[in-house]
């Protein structure tokens, strides 16, 4: 299910996070798109996003993404969402992570959106 607009594509990610489904959740990225899942770490490429974001899936956490604000220019937009993902860790603890987003994302020749740039936590994620 692609996205049909830049919003759709924030919608879809807590979606498909929700529902484990990491094919749906990397069908969402460009081939070359990058991810800073951590501040000052950025992974790219298809297979280390996927690695990365079924790291996340495993926690089985609860994940909730507030409608995000958007700024669009012809074929490009920024989107502003804030979000959290809270979990049990292994060693029974309480896991709350959240964040505010500043994500990129490109109208495909489809119509669709897909991500850019994935940074969950905004510019600090960017290691700046």
């Amino acid at each position: 299910m692609p996205a049909h607009t830049p919003a759709e594509v924030h919608e879809l990610f807590t979606q498909f996070f929700s529902a484990g489904n990491i094919d749906a959740l990397i069908s969402l990225y460009e081939p070359t798109a990058v991810l800073f899942p951590q501040p000052g770490l950025k992974v790219s490429g298809i297979p280390a996003i996927k690695e990365t974001l079924l790291g996340f899936l495993a926690m089985k956490g609860t994940f909730h993404m507030s409608p995000g604000k958007v700024v669009s220019a012809a074929d490009v937009a920024i989107i502003c969402s804030d979000w959290s993902l809270d979990a049990i860790g292994p060693d029974g603890n309480t896991i709350r992570l959240s964040g505010q987003t500043s994500d990129v994302v490109r109208r495909q020749p489809d119509g669709s959106w897909l991500f850019v740039i994935d940074s969950p936590f905004g510019t600090a994620g960017l290691g700046v």
